[in-house]
């Protein structure tokens, strides 16, 4: 039998408190738990719930839910939390919120807080030095095994993989070419047509060839080539790579035997190194070829002329130094793009962000490795007037 007890207060048509005949504290949820009828109400009556919760020893209080006409999840998960993330030790409840309760016990719960670093500009800075001394060990390690790699196959020629790098070099070289080509002839356009006017207004044509040859050959060329192999080609190898990860073939891979940087890696690093030059050879003939189109219909400058008096006008050096330029950083694209791939956890998310910081980080390394050559190659290749 129980009776009435004078514990309940406030939203009393939510609940009604009652004493057993045994003693025991018996709460009886009464009406519509949903989002909809609680409106208002929601955070009043999970207050008192949870203080009558509270003030009762948890072993005797005893909870009924089966005169609760209405309870969706909303309600559920406000009892939920006020019995601490755990079912009450006596509980009544109806099969259809039985089934309900099951589903909140299996849910995961949400992740605590994180909390508040007094210094967070100093450990973010931190995190990421420390993030990138863990990339350049990677890359430093990686080097050196694709060293070894290439000393085993010097005493081992027969285990050179011929077919992979050939392979890279069309993919990277030869299907390149045409994207190259439409924004070296731009750039060379673009670049003619604003020096022209202004060395024509002082009569100084002809120095047209001299700042076209100097600029595409020995920078804008090789600069211009290994941007776009960076976002074209770099981006390709570290997704190859990521979803080889997704799919487990680099486990596969490992189960039998065959190692990573010989197969995958070093291919990738020989064929880039070879494809690059001759795609900034490519590149920089095609800007050249625009920026002299460009002049002759601006300014009427022979094209004849241009050509004949570019062998005079720029030195063979700096051919030289951008081919160099461009081998230097096609290895560098393939190796940060295979690091970055190998990287790859078994995901998706990982995938898009594995392969945004590849591109982003080889753009960087290509910039940084342009401004290394211009100040170690300064006096090279440029005729200073006595």
């Amino acid at each position: 039998m129980a009776m009435p007890s004078d514990l309940a207060a406030g939203n009393n048509s939510r609940y009604r408190l009652v004493t057993t005949a045994a003693g025991d504290t018996l709460l009886q949820l009464t009406g519509s738990f949903t989002l909809t009828s609680l409106d208002r109400s929601f955070p009043t009556v999970t207050k008192e719930l949870a203080k009558l919760a509270s003030q009762s020893d948890a072993s005797s209080l005893h909870w009924d839910l089966t005169d609760v006409s209405q309870l969706d999840y909303a309600g559920a998960v406000m009892l939920w939390r006020i019995w601490g993330e755990q079912r009450p030790a006596h509980l009544l409840l109806r099969p259809e919120q039985e089934r309900m309760f099951l589903r909140l016990e299996k849910s995961v719960s949400l992740p605590e807080q994180p909390r508040r670093i007094l210094f967070l500009p100093i450990s973010m800075l931190g995190k990421q030095l420390l993030r990138f001394l863990d990339h350049l060990t990677g890359m430093i390690t990686l080097s050196g095994q694709i060293v070894l790699d290439l000393f085993f196959l010097m005493t081992h020629p027969g285990r050179i993989p011929a077919r992979e790098i050939s392979a890279n070099l069309y993919r990277t070289g030869a299907q390149a070419l045409g994207i190259t080509a439409v924004v070296g002839f731009l750039i060379g356009i673009v670049l003619s047509y604003l020096t022209s006017e202004q060395l024509h207004m002082f009569g100084a044509d002809i120095y047209i060839v001299n700042i076209l040859g100097m600029s595409i050959i020995r920078e804008l060329g090789p600069m211009l080539a290994a941007i776009l192999v960076a976002g074209r080609s770099g981006s390709a190898m570290t997704a190859q790579l990521g979803v080889m990860r997704v799919t487990e073939e680099l486990d596969a891979l490992t189960v039998m035997g065959i190692p990573h940087s010989m197969r995958l890696v070093l291919p990738k690093i020989i064929g880039l190194g070879i494809a690059l030059p001759l795609i900034v050879l490519w590149t920089s003939a095609i800007a050249l070829l625009g920026g002299l189109v460009a002049a002759e219909l601006q300014i009427g400058l022979s094209i004849h002329y241009a050509l004949t008096a570019l062998p005079d006008t720029v030195p063979i050096a700096n051919l030289w130094l951008g081919l160099g330029k461009g081998m230097v950083c096609g290895m560098t694209i393939a190796l940060i793009a295979c690091h970055f791939g190998l990287r790859i956890k078994p995901n998706t998310e990982s995938l898009g962000e594995g392969t945004t910081n590849s591109v982003v980080t080889s753009i960087t390394a290509v910039i940084l490795i342009d401004a290394i050559f211009a100040v170690a190659f300064s006096n090279i290749g440029i005729r200073i007037a006595s």
